[in-house]
């Protein structure tokens, strides 16, 4: 018989052909559909229209961890995140006597004191100078005080132990350019901040880090920051406690000693055990946690599992990064992912290969002055049991052999 069939305008080979390529188009969305079980197709539907403020997909739904009323805290959720960078909207939170409103039109920042020109700047004064953006981790005095308690809750998560961390690009006018605007004294010693937020945060800051790295910031990973981080323009201080770097900044007062606010004395001191106290310890220690595999997470199966987490310190680069899964009878170099930044958040990353027994996850980190991140009982023996500032010792998460995790510190 001929190929073609008569009064047809198709061949067998083309009724064959399509039959089974129908048959595929078939199998093909059967199991397509399995696979989505019967979600609605998107490249059925037209999609969303762009919107003038973008949001996330709903099914990504990380927050902040909320404590305490008018002078509390949020914290970022540390393990929700990849990379070094934290959302604006994630950033942690730590107020005195909650968040002014301040109109950026009214705001005036005031330079006085030991200056030849003292000078009240708007904020477009403030832009107009040359602008510095850097990556920069802040971070709160108090955080990781439940690491350093004598006993722990092992329900901890990394965000609940040290979620008042946070990193952003921070972007304003370098603070030695304003001092130079005004003319600073060489005999000024010490600039005093004060915020405009009903507590009236004030804090007292060597001259030397105004010299050095200090700024006003007025933007945060790219926009304005926002009311919540100082809007509309605050004091940053890269690599010191977050305290020190005053929101909400309404006056600076260059001075020959230090203004003994309220804020560093009865607060952000640490009594120790010889009677004397710790005050004006600016600088973060080099400190590291675990994000992943923490609590509550399980794992699920023996195999390998990649450690990460984040290490950070306030007197440069870190160094080194060390995980052991042992509980510290071994350590193992992690891989530092790039970029490494100076007084900025690092991620460290080490291939682990569980077996399904018992383990106990451990890190601690090296910054480049030789330093390296201690256990509790260093830390007891230094400063004592009245401390509450400062808490960078070793962080630690013991895995069970049904995969379940607990908080474990060392």
């Amino acid at each position: 018989m001929n190929d073609r069939e008569e009064g047809s305008g198709l061949t067998r080979r083309a009724l064959i052909a399509g039959a089974a390529a129908a048959a595929g188009g078939a199998i093909t969305a059967g199991a397509t559909r399995g696979l989505v079980q019967d979600a609605a197709d998107p490249t059925k539907v037209p999609g969303a229209r762009p919107v003038v403020v973008g949001s996330r997909s709903p099914h990504e739904t990380p927050e902040k961890l909320l404590s305490g009323s008018m002078g509390g805290s949020s914290r970022t959720p540390l393990q929700d995140l990849h990379g070094i960078m934290t959302p604006a909207d994630l950033h942690f939170e730590r107020h005195h006597h909650g968040i002014p409103q301040i109109d950026p039109a009214s705001y005036r920042l005031l330079v006085h004191g030991m200056v030849d020109r003292p000078t009240l700047f708007t904020l477009d004064d403030l832009k107009r100078f040359p602008q510095v953006s850097k990556l920069l981790f802040i971070e709160c005095s108090g955080n990781g005080g439940g690491a350093y308690a004598p006993s722990p809750s092992p329900q901890h998560t990394p965000q609940s132990v040290d979620g008042l961390l946070s990193t952003s690009e921070w972007s304003g006018v370098a603070l030695s350019t304003l001092l130079e605007e005004v003319g600073a004294h060489a005999e000024a010693t010490w600039f005093l901040a004060e915020g405009s937020d009903a507590a009236v945060m004030g804090r007292s800051i060597p001259m030397e880090k105004a010299w050095d790295d200090a700024m006003i910031a007025y933007a945060q990973n790219g926009e304005a920051i926002r009311p919540e981080q100082g809007y509309p323009a605050r004091v940053f201080l890269p690599g010191w406690e977050g305290n020190a770097s005053v929101k909400w900044v309404r006056r600076i007062e260059l001075s020959d000693r230090p203004g003994m606010f309220r804020d560093e004395t009865s607060k952000y001191t640490d009594p120790l055990p010889d009677g004397t106290a710790r005050q004006f310890s600016f600088a973060m220690d080099a400190k590291s946690i675990i994000t992943y595999p923490t609590y509550p997470r399980r794992l699920s199966e023996p195999g390998f599992v990649e450690i990460s987490g984040y290490a950070w310190t306030g007197r440069g680069l870190i160094e080194r990064v060390e995980v052991s899964t042992d509980g510290g009878a071994s350590w193992h170099d992690a891989v530092l992912q790039a970029p490494v930044l100076p007084k900025c958040t690092t991620r460290f990353r080490h291939g682990w290969e569980w077996d399904g027994g018992p383990a106990h996850l451990l890190s601690r980190a090296t910054d480049e002055t030789g330093y390296t991140q201690p256990v509790r009982q260093q830390v007891l023996d230094a400063r004592g049991p009245g401390t509450r500032y400062h808490s960078n010792a070793i962080r630690g998460w013991r895995v069970a052999s049904d995969g379940s995790i607990e908080f474990a510190p060392v």
